[in-house]
Formats: structure tokens, sequence, C-alpha cells
């Protein structure tokens, strides 16, 4: 049975927020219709323990994945419980390196596509800081190459709360514990909780800046990508979202929004 005592905060975390699966669906599809042909060599900035880069590379011969973290002791983690269970083939092609989103290593620049997920660029907090991350993700891209981020937003996301989901053996807690109205500065927590009544609190903690769409698409374009196009997730029925984006200008507006930014260099 997992406890406080003996679970992996990453482990969690994987399975209680992360499913690259369904996020590389996206990506492929959508370049693929962007640009008439498939995806092959992805970047995955923020990349944490590499886990899309070696699902992406799992899923064909010529897919070559790149990850950039700032964290050594989380892509170390990475190459023991991913990368260790591909192939020598499949491992050949996924590249972790431990260095700066603001400066790329030689070997990660060129790629097809860039992927900035799990609201991470959310770390720059002035428009001088994000427009120069952008800036480099569109100068280190390969002419015509699409860069992806996700977004969260919504009324919803600007008040203090906790949200819980039930997954096997824990219990995933968001708790949305400051916000700032005139900044936009936000403090997010992650916990788990195990069924023999242990917790593990702030397993996860994040310092954000809230961007909102319109200042993000605008940044986007000041760093010179020529078109920004945003997909937003779709209704269930039953208040929630059904995994299913789409592009759009005008989306019902919801309490809690999730949706992909994809700009076109």
């Amino acid at each position: 049975m997992l406890t406080a005592a003996t679970a992996d905060r990453h482990v969690l975390y994987e399975a209680a927020v992360q499913n690259p699966e369904a996020e590389l669906d996206f990506v492929s599809r959508v370049f693929k219709r962007i640009k008439g042909k498939p995806l092959h060599t992805l970047r995955e900035d923020f990349c944490g323990t590499g886990y899309t880069s070696a699902e992406w590379v799992k899923r064909g011969s010529g897919h070559v994945a790149y990850g950039l973290d700032l964290d050594q002791p989380t892509l170390d983690w990475g190459h023991k419980h991913h990368l260790s269970r591909l192939t020598d083939e499949q491992r050949s092609r996924v590249h972790l390196f431990n260095c700066n989103v603001l400066t790329p290593v030689e070997e990660s620049r060129a790629v097809d596509a860039v992927l900035a997920m799990n609201f991470s660029y959310w770390i720059f907090k002035t428009r001088e800081s994000l427009r120069k991350y952008f800036e480099v993700v569109h100068t280190t891209m390969r002419p015509g190459g699409v860069f992806f981020l996700d977004h969260y937003g919504g009324w919803e996301s600007q008040r203090h709360q906790t949200d819980r989901k039930r997954c096997t053996g824990f219990t995933y807690l968001w708790e949305q514990h400051k916000f700032n109205p005139v900044t936009f500065d936000a403090e997010c927590r992650i916990h788990f909780e195990f069924r023999d009544g242990t917790r593990m609190d702030k397993a996860f903690v994040y310092h954000w800046r809230m961007w909102q769409l319109p200042e993000l698409q605008e940044l986007l374009k000041e760093a010179g990508f020529r078109k920004v196009g945003v997909y937003w997730e779709g209704d269930d029925g039953k208040g929630g979202g059904n995994g299913i984006f789409r592009e759009t200008r005008n989306p019902e507006v919801c309490p809690v929004s999730l949706s992909y930014l994809v700009a076109e260099k």
C-alpha cells in the first residue's frame, strides 16, 4: 500500500497529472495538418523527467527528442525510470540535457517543434523575460517550425481553492494557494493523500505569473511568430472537459478552461 513514507513524488505526479499519449496525439495531428507532413524532431523545454520525450521516440523509428531542464536530479530520475526502459535503438534517439531553456545546447536546435507544457513557461514573470524566451524558441527552430504551449485559465483559476482527484492508491490535491489580482502572481501547490491517512504536503510548489491568452498571443507575435492559434477544449456535457481541442476565436466562457497555443514560425 502506498504511504507518504514509501511513495515516489514523481511517480504520483506522472500518474495524476501527465498524459503524454494524448498530448503527443494532439501535437502530431496539428503539426501534420498545418505543415502537410509528419512531425519527426521535437524539443521538450522544461522536460522534468523526460516522460514525453521518452514516449515520443517509442512512436516511430524516425522520431528524435531533446529535453531541457535545469534540475539534474529530476533528469537523473528520468534516465532511471524512463530511458532505461527503452530499447538501445530508441534510447539513441532521446537526449536529455541539464541546461537553461534560454541557452539551449547546440544539439537541441533546428527541431521541427518545441513543446512548453504544464504551464512551465509561467516562471517568467515579466513581458521582457517571457518575450526573450519566445525569441529563443523562434530562433532555435527550423524554418517553418511550430511551437506548442498549454494554458490554464477561467475565473476559478484566480481564487484560493483545492481540487481533489482520486487516483489508484492515492488522492491528488491541486491547491491554488495564493493569487495577486494586481500582478497576477500565483502560488500553486500539489499534495498527495494516502489511504492510511498519511499525506505528502507540498510535493511540488510553483511560483508563477498567470499569463492570459491575449498577452501571450501578442508576445509570441512580437517574438517573430507569424501566426498564433488557440485550441480550446470542448465540454463533456457534465461540467468538465472532453479532451478534444479545436481551434477557435470565440470559445464558450468557462469557470475553468484548458487550451493550447500553437505558434507558427
